[in-house]
């Protein structure tokens, strides 16, 4: 998907009525697609990159997806591995845990795509978390850039608290500064995703 494919016209019509996200989007480069139809894949991910850099993250994925056939981790294989083989690939016991309650919570046929595309975006945040270890802005991110839901707002994410802070002069903290951010970010819907992305790469901080 081009960039003029993800700011389509009445996208674009919209943002650039905000002069601060009219001005980021003019002198910011144009958003890559990162879309995925494969949310069990990009939820692995997730789970590895987890408090880590990007980096080490890479590179603990790659032993993770070597020790696949076609360096596919499907849930049946996952959940047939040793603690010992996983922690082989540089994961951590808790992270372990967390690729094997994603791997079952898959296998269970929870993540099939009738089932995801069919939820609304609060109701995907609900059935994502029943996974232990997939929190809110896990599956925030998923539904921003995996599947391209095109009006998600992370309050909690810091690089968007930080941008809006920056470029809307805020000095506000905590509940007054998200309060603060669902104000503004009104004027955005239906494409707060897009805005976020403009955002985060207005400070080089686009997630990963």
């Amino acid at each position: 998907m081009s960039e003029s494919a993800m700011l389509t016209p009445e996208a674009k019509a919209i943002l650039v009525q905000d002069p601060v996200l009219a001005e980021i989007i003019r002198n910011t480069p144009p958003l890559q697609s990162r879309k995925s139809t494969d949310l069990y894949f990009r939820l692995l991910s997730a789970i590895v990159s987890q408090q880590l850099s990007t980096k080490v993250a890479a590179t603990i994925f790659r032993r993770f997806t070597e020790l696949f056939p076609e360096n596919y981790p499907h849930p049946d294989q996952v959940l047939a591995l040793s603690d010992e083989t996983l922690r082989g690939a540089g994961l951590s016991f808790q992270k372990l845990g967390y690729i094997r309650n994603v791997a079952q919570f898959a296998a269970a046929g929870n993540l099939t795509h009738d089932t995801i595309d069919a939820m609304p975006d609060e109701d995907l945040i609900k059935h994502l978390t029943q996974i232990k270890g997939v929190g809110r802005w896990t599956v925030e991110m998923l539904l921003m850039f995996a599947l391209e839901r095109p009006d998600v707002l992370p309050l909690d994410d810091l690089g968007i608290q930080n941008a809006i802070k920056r470029h809307y002069n805020l000095e506000e903290t905590g509940k007054a500064l998200k309060a603060r951010m669902v104000e503004i970010a009104e004027n955005w819907r239906p494409f707060r995703t897009i805005a976020c992305k403009y955002l985060w790469q207005s400070l080089d901080n686009m997630p990963k």
